[in-house]
């Protein structure tokens, strides 16, 4: 297992340094820059990055932002304080998200949001398989 993390401040600015810092750990962990699966992984942090500048920066001042690769699979972490998960099963997101499971769905991946690990807030997590892992 690979693992990257970043924590940004919930400021438009981070979008920029959180995918910077995600290319940077993709191109570690054998993913080719400009690929595919790259591209699609960098929209997803910009997407999760700029939802929770948008929607968390009242509750949470930063989130943070994770890189892992493990049994054939690319997660996208993102995770704030802010107390509202959304429910993805009602359909009642926005494009942006929309768009996040459809690049998963691309890869035969998922999107879910779990409850943050140290009591407040939310993670989203998104999964991708790696081309080639079955």
């Amino acid at each position: 297992m690979r693992r990257h993390a970043i924590t940004v401040p919930l400021l438009p600015p981070s979008v920029r340094i959180a995918r910077i810092s995600t290319a940077e750990a993709l191109t570690s962990f054998g993913v080719a820059p400009g690929s595919s699966l790259a591209d699609a992984a960098l929209l997803v942090v910009s997407e999760l990055v700029s939802n929770a500048v948008r929607h968390a920066a009242g509750h949470s001042p930063d989130a943070e932002v994770t890189v892992t690769v493990a049994a054939g699979h690319l997660v996208i972490g993102v995770g704030d304080q802010d107390p509202h998960v959304m429910d993805l099963a009602s359909g009642a997101t926005g494009e942006g998200l929309r768009t996040v499971a459809e690049l998963a769905a691309a890869y035969d991946g998922d999107v879910s949001v779990e409850p943050a690990a140290r009591g407040r807030g939310k993670t989203v997590l998104v999964r991708f398989q790696l081309p080639g892992a079955q």
